[in-house]
This record gives C-alpha cells, sequence and structure tokens, in this order.
C-alpha cells in the first residue's frame, strides 16, 4: 500500500516501489490551491491523461484513465482506495484494475511543513498478470519515469 496519509512510507512486498517529492510552492493559499487540485485529479490530467470524472477522488470509485501515445489511446481501470484530508495533508491513492497496463498503485499527496508545500507521488509497480502490457513491462518502467517528473511539475504554483 502507498499510504498517503503516512508522512513516511516504508514499502513492503515485491512490487518496484518509487516515491519522490518536490517543494512547489509556499504559503496557505498555495496549499489550499494545491489540495483541491490534486483531489481533482490534475496532477494527472495537467500530465496528459483523460480521467473519467470531475468529481473529487473518492473512496471505492472506480474509473477509467486514458493516455494517447503515439497516437494510440491506453485504457488503465483502476479503483481509489485510500483518500486522506487533514490540515497539513490531502492527497488519495488508486489501485490497478484487471486491464490496466502494469499491476500496482499509486499515490499523490499534498503536504504542508511550515511555509513549504510538497507534492508527494508513491508507486508500487509490477508486470501486469497477462497480456502485451507483461512484455512491454520494461518500456512501461521507463515510461513511469516520465510520467513521474511530469506530475511534479503539474501543481507547481
Amino acid at each position: 500500500m502507498t499510504t498517503p496519509a503516512q508522512g513516511i512510507w516504508r514499502p513492503v512486498g515485491t512490487h518496484r516501489h518509487s516515491e519522490v517529492s518536490a517543494v512547489i510552492g509556499q504559503g496557505a493559499d498555495v496549499f489550499e490551491s494545491a489540495a483541491r487540485d490534486v483531489l481533482l485529479w490534475r496532477v494527472k490530467t495537467r500530465s496528459g491523461f483523460r480521467v473519467a470524472s470531475t468529481d473529487p477522488a473518492a473512496a471505492g470509485e472506480r474509473l477509467v484513465i486514458t493516455a494517447r501515445v503515439l497516437g494510440i489511446t491506453i485504457t488503465e481501470p483502476v479503483e481509489v482506495v485510500e483518500v486522506v484530508e487533514t490540515a497539513d495533508r490531502v492527497g488519495f491513492s488508486y489501485r490497478t484494475l484487471p486491464g490496466h497496463p502494469v499491476d500496482g498503485e499509486e499515490a499523490f499527496i499534498v503536504s504542508r511543513d511550515d511555509d513549504a508545500v510538497t507534492l508527494t507521488v508513491r508507486s508500487l509497480t509490477a508486470a501486469a498478470t497477462s497480456g502485451i502490457w507483461r512484455m512491454l513491462y520494461p518500456l512501461l518502467c521507463v515510461a513511469q519515469v516520465v510520467a513521474r517528473r511530469r506530475y511534479l511539475r503539474a501543481l507547481v504554483s
């Protein structure tokens, strides 16, 4: 689990794990704006993905994320597993569903410490259980690195 409610993450299991963070601004206004944007999936949409929802992330919600790569639409079915909203930490995590190119979980967390506002992206990734995506897993790992860089720039104020 990517446990967005926890400040310190200790991943377990066999999935490949990643945690990247960047300071995206300063102050209460930046935190409130970024918190709203992260729950409205703007980390994904501002990074080139389409999300089949305009509502804030809600635990138990199932939806489809799509990406266009080289003229091909890639479908990513997911389920939101956890949402956190506290005075200094807002975010959510989702897990992949069958048909997603990889098996795993991803979390987007906005936090503030004193005046600094930080976006953190956590992921657990393994090859899909079957299909062509399983064979393309090494390429998908490279694509994830590119996506993470985009995510960290998506909410910069």
